[in-house]
């Protein structure tokens, strides 16, 4: 039996409470232009530049008045997210895609403890846990670095 790493959420993070499937985690890089190209920036929620109050999407501080959309949004995106085709998937500052939803699983080892309980992708093993993935088509040439079956 191949080893699968530890299961530092035991049982309880990073996983789909309804089917028990863990989360697939792959960097962008792997991935590459597909996530690029397909990924939407997260700027967050807008907020008042002066007092650091959350604004609505009126864009309206009680205290400081109309708030411009460029004042109210940071100039970098806290990360990127892509919910389509049946996947959820968001790239934190870190490079790292955490993949929530998908119609493909794979078999992988659990992530390091900064992922509890989460698949490394890239470390495919078919002793592992069920995690989802991104399909082939979300490759180069369609080859996935990891086997693929439908959920």
């Amino acid at each position: 039996m191949a080893y699968v790493g530890i299961d530092y959420g035991h049982g309880l993070t990073n996983r789909d409470t309804k089917t028990g499937i863990r989360y697939g985690v792959i960097p962008a890089h792997a991935v590459g232009e597909a996530w690029y190209e397909s990924s939407e920036p997260d700027y967050g929620k807008p907020h008042c530049p002066e007092c650091e109050t959350e604004l609505d999407d009126s864009l309206e501080c009680k205290l400081h008045g109309e708030i411009q959309p460029e004042d109210a949004y940071p100039e970098e995106p806290f990360g990127f997210s892509y919910s389509q085709d049946g996947y959820e998937a968001y790239q934190g500052q870190d490079g790292d895609i955490f993949i929530t939803k998908s119609p493909f699983v794979t078999r992988a080892a659990f992530c390091s403890p900064c992922a509890p309980g989460a698949c490394y992708l890239l470390s495919p093993n078919e002793s592992g846990e069920r995690a989802y993935c991104f399909g082939p088509d979300w490759f180069e040439n369609e080859t996935a670095p990891y086997p693929v079956s439908k959920t």
